[in-house]
């Protein structure tokens, strides 16, 4: 089984939540599949998720789910981010490379080349559509997750350009609505194993500055669109990588303010809760996935 399920007692929680602080909407929670990483579509309709290797459309007004089809990939995992187009879908698969596929589903065309870095996720595509941001895992001694870096690569395919090169984990390497950024988090700031905090760096790889710096392990930075909000999740201090089924909380940052972030939700998730960019065209909403157990 190339995919997550959910364990016995456990729900999948879609939920919408707003900037003004007001509750959460649950949009949809069931017990049949273990959805992931919510991105919204342009038009604002709908939300993309994957799900048991397959990629889902949900509906917000009516809750309805649908299945995407798609021709030609692997099984999903939950690295996926939308073009800016809004026509066409970047997608992670779990033959560890990155495919470019019709929203509205069709045959998908792989990407990413072989070779190193061989295990390659998802996480940032450029505002021009023309450059992916992606984690490339660099194996050590048969250790697959020994080296993760921040690489770049031409979305239309292309070589390789590596901007991180540290033995420190890096993940989430997503670009600034402006593209003069990239965000990610990375441990290359701690000699805590999985102290991970929230970093940013110029898309050469250049400038490489820590923004967060406290207890906790941050991950995931999402800017909205309009460049004033931006959402990233915290897990439990001690926490190594980005497990499920942990209390986390997602934290909203304003005005860049990163040292000064206010607690937006507390939750049971983790993995696949915002994997990826979740906020809506409109930069008022963002969604995400709670696990809990009964």
């Amino acid at each position: 089984m190339d995919y997550r399920t959910l364990a016995e007692g456990q729900r999948c929680q879609i939920f919408i939540a707003g900037v003004d602080g007001g509750e959460p909407r649950l949009l949809l929670e069931t017990t049949e599949i273990l959805l992931e990483a919510p991105n919204w579509t342009l038009d604002g309709r709908a939300l993309i998720l994957n799900g048991h290797g397959d990629l889902w459309r949900l509906d917000v007004e009516t809750a309805e789910l649908t299945q995407i089809p798609l021709e030609g990939i692997p099984a999903l995992n939950n690295d996926h981010v939308l073009a800016p187009d809004g026509e066409t879908i970047y997608l992670s698969a779990n033959d560890w490379h990155i495919y470019r596929a019709p929203l509205a589903g069709g045959h998908a065309e792989r990407i990413t080349n072989d070779g190193v870095p061989e295990y390659h996720f998802l996480h940032g595509v450029s505002p021009d559509g023309a450059t992916l941001a992606y984690i490339g895992l660099e194996p050590v001694d048969g250790n697959p997750w020994a080296r993760a870096n921040v690489f770049t690569i031409p979305s239309a395919g292309g070589d390789d350009t590596k901007l991180t090169d540290t033995d420190s984990p890096a993940d989430g390497s997503e670009y600034s609505p402006d593209g003069q950024w990239i965000y990610f988090n990375t441990e290359q700031f701690s000699e805590t194993p999985g102290h991970a905090q929230i970093a940013r760096m110029r898309p050469d790889g250049s400038d490489v500055e820590q923004l967060t710096f406290d207890g906790v392990v941050n991950w995931f930075p999402h800017w909205s669109p309009d460049g004033a909000l931006a959402v990233y999740l915290s897990f439990p201090a001690g926490t190594e990588g980005h497990p499920a089924d942990l209390p986390v909380e997602l934290k909203l940052v304003e005005d860049g303010a990163w040292t000064e972030p206010t607690v937006a939700v507390r939750l049971f998730g983790g993995q696949g809760t915002i994997n990826v960019n979740s906020w809506s065209p409109t930069s008022d909403r963002f969604a995400y996935v709670a696990y809990p157990l009964d």
